[in-house]
């Protein structure tokens, strides 16, 4: 970010008078910071699909929204090429602790002090690297994919199998497939009550599982998995061979 252009702010907040309240604050402190607003959102969903088209230098970040909440857009956004930096701006200072390893330069809470917007707003300028870590606690409703340079979401819901392909994960649904830069092992412990590992390289949704089939090839039997909205079947390895008992009771 440069000091000598203007800050490019976009406002997040699922509530008007809160946004207009951001609004008003960041017009008292103008002069002092200078900035212009590049957009508002009222949701999370509506948020990125703002941010895969509009630059943004800083977004001032509700966390607690309906259907996706501040934090889960706030990972999300670091798909980006140029991510922006990421202020929180909350009634509920518990909620800092829900973040996956977010970036995150400030943490505003409700109501909000012009000092301390004016504070997060310079913290917002600096370089990337003082950052503040948190942990999750709550797996995501989304993954992300990124796609001609925009963030395309899939519900966790939809997905019926994740599968390892060298640096990337397969993620199936019944539409289509994505590749995310993820990690297998990481997507199992993040969501260990949707997901079961069916080979080393596969994960398949629990609810997606209609039932297994032996076969038999060059002599030897092996257990595939049948879904619910694909065609393909995934092996089951002899290590998770206990899936097939544990799945079909």
């Amino acid at each position: 970010m440069s000091e000598e252009r203007p800050l490019r702010v976009v406002i997040v907040d699922d509530e008007a008078p809160a946004r207009q309240r951001l609004r008003d604050l960041l017009s008292d402190c103008a002069a002092e910071m200078p900035h212009t607003i590049a957009g508002e959102a009222a949701s999370g969903h509506a948020a990125l699909e703002l941010l895969s088209n509009t630059a943004a230098d800083v977004v001032l970040l509700d966390i607690r929204m309906p259907e996706m909440d501040g934090v889960e857009v706030a990972q999300h956004l670091q798909l980006l090429e140029h991510p922006p930096a990421v202020v929180f701006a909350t009634a509920y200072d518990a909620y800092a602790i829900r973040a996956f390893e977010v970036h995150a330069v400030d943490y505003l809470l409700k109501p909000i002090r012009l000092a301390r917007l004016k504070e997060a707003l310079t913290r917002a300028r600096r370089p990337r690297p003082e950052t503040l870590r948190v942990i999750a606690r709550a797996a995501r409703t989304h993954l992300s994919a990124q796609e001609r340079g925009r963030i395309y979401l899939i519900p966790v819901a939809d997905v019926i199998y994740l599968k390892a392909e060298l640096k990337y994960v397969s993620v199936r649904t019944r539409a289509r497939e994505h590749l995310i830069e993820e990690s297998l092992i990481r997507l199992e412990q993040e969501f260990e009550d949707r997901f079961v590992r069916v080979h080393r390289n596969c994960l398949v949704a629990r609810a997606a599982v209609r039932g297994f089939e032996r076969v038999e090839e060059s002599g030897e039997t092996h257990w595939e998995v049948l879904l619910d909205g694909v065609d393909e079947r995934i092996p089951v390895s002899r290590r998770q061979q206990y899936v097939v008992r544990e799945l079909s009771r």
